[in-house]
């Protein structure tokens, strides 16, 4: 199961709460998800389609609840691509899918796109019961553990789109809005805000998940990038001292280590005895000790002189 569907499949067993609620629940199911179906003139019938069971069965107790009949759910197989089971939730009486659509406020005076306040409610839990409708009809969210944190609401209307985005405003969740095909999809990148929206919806199981997976994943990124740090480290001091050993075995070839300066020859000893030891490890290791600083001025002269292949002149500082 995905994440996505294991967030729904907990949405779907809350507790369908007060008629206000469960109303404003039960329209957002329908604009975001339903359709009007004209089966003979003058009559129509409202379909709303599902992939999820759950949703279905909640469909049908929000109909029995709010309006006292029971819908009809048809199971259908799908003959393309992975063959998945949808459900057909069917208000086939015209008079029944008037009086639920009027009374819900899907459709206005003024038609489907100027639909009255009754369909997003004017309470809070209204508001936010709404939302949960949105998500469970054409809602997904990436797995955080394997993707990046996005989760998106589809509507195939623009002005439900513009909506949602609004009520995703009021609630203070920065949302974004793009057309898709033919859809208009409103969608969440921020992972705070994705978290603040599933504990809005009632997903209080899906939030600590998330929470988890976040937590689990801003870790591991942060050990990967020690870890690159640390090897990143590693690397250049290890060509820097391979580097500095063979500028030490070209000048020992061309005019002999002894002819160096007494701090530079006690620099070029100490890196051909200890070849991987770290700056601070060498100055430590030079008698009298030497700084960070110092130990690596000396290698670089000693690398200067081994590109140059000459001795320095007299007016220069003897170390």
């Amino acid at each position: 199961m995905s994440f996505a569907s294991t967030i729904k499949s907990e949405l779907c067993r809350l507790e369908l709460g007060p008629s206000c609620c469960a109303r404003a629940e039960l329209a957002a199911l329908i604009v975001t998800n339903g359709n009007l179906q004209l089966t003979s003139p003058q009559r129509v019938q409202l379909n709303i389609v599902t992939e999820h069971a759950c949703i279905a069965r909640r469909l049908y107790k929000l109909f029995k609840q709010e309006f006292g009949f029971t819908p009809v759910i048809l199971a259908r197989k799908k003959v393309r691509l992975r063959k998945n089971i949808s459900f057909l939730v069917k208000v086939a009486e015209a008079e029944l899918a008037e009086a639920v659509i009027r009374q819900l406020g899907v459709i206005g005076d003024q038609g489907p796109g100027q639909h009255g306040a009754a369909v997003l409610g004017t309470r809070q839990c209204c508001r936010r019961a709404y939302l949960r409708g949105c998500f469970l009809a054409g809602g997904s969210i990436s797995n955080p553990e394997t993707n990046g944190y996005h989760l998106e609401i589809a509507t195939e209307m623009q002005f439900h789109g513009e909506n949602v985005r609004s009520l995703l405003q009021e609630l203070g969740i920065k949302s974004g809005i793009v057309p898709r095909k033919q859809q208009q999809v409103v969608y969440i990148k921020d992972s705070d805000h994705i978290a603040l929206f599933l504990s809005t919806i009632g997903s209080i199981q899906g939030r600590l998940s998330f929470e988890n997976s976040r937590v689990f994943k801003d870790m591991r990124n942060r050990i990967n990038r020690l870890v690159n740090c640390e090897t990143a480290n590693v690397n250049k001091t290890v060509d820097a001292a391979q580097r500095q050993v063979a500028a030490i075995r070209r000048l020992a070839a061309t005019r002999g280590i002894e002819s160096l300066s007494p701090g530079l020859r006690q620099v070029a000893r100490l890196r051909m005895e200890f070849p991987e030891a770290t700056l601070e490890e060498l100055g430590q290791a030079a008698n009298p000790p030497l700084s960070k600083s110092a130990i690596n001025y000396r290698l670089r002269r000693l690398e200067e002189l081994a590109g140059a292949g000459k001795t320095p002149p007299d007016k220069r500082r003897q170390l």
